[in-house]
């Protein structure tokens, strides 16, 4: 992954150095419009200049700032530092370079650009790191246009730094969870690629990214979650495909209750960034509510002795008083077994949670008073088993109350007598 994240960066920068090229050239010509009274300062200013090779004209650059610091034209060289670094494909040098530009021209766009992306993914999660990315980023979305740069070569610079601006503060919401905003910052990033990304690994993970945005905010939009999913999948490289993939089809069978329709989802969004008219999904009908599942039950089942405790315990809390009371008379005053956790005890009673939800909660279900107090009380979370009478119900909050409870005895031991043999 690391070799991928490099050279995103080296694509950035070839990419925010191709979008100005006039503006560069401008800064080249500007030299016979530059008027240093010192000779020797204007004799190294126009050898650093000069260098033919990236390298040798960074670290001509590099001599002059550092005898000339306070040198009229700091800004044009270190703008000039920028190019020669990224020429030679050394990210750290060209960050620094970036960032040093950044002290003495804040709005640089190009600057702001390079010192956004890589501090964005350079962050690695870390918050504080990703705020500051997010806060240069607003600030270049709202850099000007300077006197020295041609319109048009200003409005291509734009055009790159924008969507990387949009990712680096989508980052930064991601962090906070603050899904409404991440979700506009990455439309907005989407909607100013132009042409659309297929291969450029940045804003294909903020594909991916939105679509998870969707699916957890609250409440989900299903719809357009599917959608930025499938369309990631399309292109990541695996394993980021495979993740992309599974989570749209996921969200897909939760929405629309089967697979069908799907592989036409794909081809969409294989063709298109943002959903077409076309994309219109069907969402599965309604479940049956959980009073119709209970009824149901009531319904189907001749003898309701023969439900298990779950499907009595589910009827109990989610019929009709008239459903709830049919199962309850078949339960008040009998004594059985109840396993369950132990979420709080006292010496003359247990609160426990016997079905699997209350258990997954960890929210008592059952009440057992004991018939006699307990010589040991049980710690919560310990699995206990008890013999009782059902005594009565409340369906909201739900709790069975149960009485003269007991623990299940433990089984008989049956000792065997051997026999000796008889002697001769």
């Amino acid at each position: 992954m690391k070799k991928v994240v490099f050279a995103s960066m080296l694509v950035v920068a070839s990419m925010v150095s191709a979008a100005a090229p006039a503006a560069l050239a401008q800064d080249q010509s500007s030299q016979s419009q530059i008027t240093i009274k010192d000779p020797a300062e204007y004799n190294a200013y126009t050898n650093a200049i000069g260098q033919s090779t990236p390298s040798a004209k960074a670290a001509a650059i590099e001599s002059f700032l550092q005898q000339y610091p306070n040198s009229e034209v700091k800004q044009q060289m270190l703008e000039q530092l920028v190019g020669a670094y990224q020429a030679t494909n050394d990210v750290a040098k060209t960050l620094d370079a970036a960032k040093r530009l950044l002290q003495v021209d804040p709005n640089n766009l190009r600057a702001l650009t390079f010192v956004v992306f890589v501090e964005k993914t350079q962050a690695s999660g870390d918050q504080s790191k990703l705020d500051d990315a997010a806060a240069l980023a607003q600030r270049g979305l709202s850099a000007t246009k300077p006197a020295s740069m041609d319109e048009g070569d200003f409005d291509k610079l734009k055009a790159v730094a924008t969507p990387i601006f949009q990712s680096a503060i989508a980052a930064d919401d991601l962090g906070k969870k603050d899904y409404k905003d991440e979700i506009e910052a990455i439309t907005s990033e989407l909607k100013g690629e132009q042409p659309a990304q297929t291969i450029q690994q940045p804003s294909l993970a903020d594909t991916y990214y939105l679509g998870t945005a969707y699916v957890q905010e609250d409440p989900k939009d299903l719809v357009n979650g599917i959608w930025f999913l499938a369309r990631a999948a399309q292109y990541l490289p695996d394993p980021y495909k495979t993740t992309a993939e599974k989570a749209a089809e996921y969200w897909y069978n939760k929405y629309h209750g089967g697979m069908d329709g799907f592989d036409l989802i794909k081809q969409l969004a294989h063709d298109n960034v943002f959903p077409p008219a076309t994309y219109k999904p069907v969402p599965a009908p309604p479940p049956p509510s959980p009073q119709d599942l209970a009824h149901n039950a009531v319904a189907s089942t001749p003898d309701l002795n023969t439900l298990a405790l779950s499907d009595k315990e589910f009827i109990l809390a989610n019929g009709t008083p008239d459903d709830a009371g049919k199962v309850w008379a078949v339960l008040n005053g009998v004594t059985a077994e109840v396993p369950g956790t132990v979420i709080s005890a006292t010496a003359d009673s247990v609160q426990l949670a016997v079905s699997e939800d209350a258990k997954q909660s960890q929210k008592a279900d059952f009440t057992v008073n004991m018939k006699t107090p307990l010589k040991d009380v049980p710690a919560p979370g310990t699995s206990v088993t008890y013999i009782a009478t059902f005594d009565s119900y409340t369906q909201n909050p739900f709790m069975i109350t149960m009485k003269d409870g007991g623990l299940k005895p433990p089984p008989p031991v049956h000792h065997t007598t051997r026999r000796r043999p008889s002697g001769k």
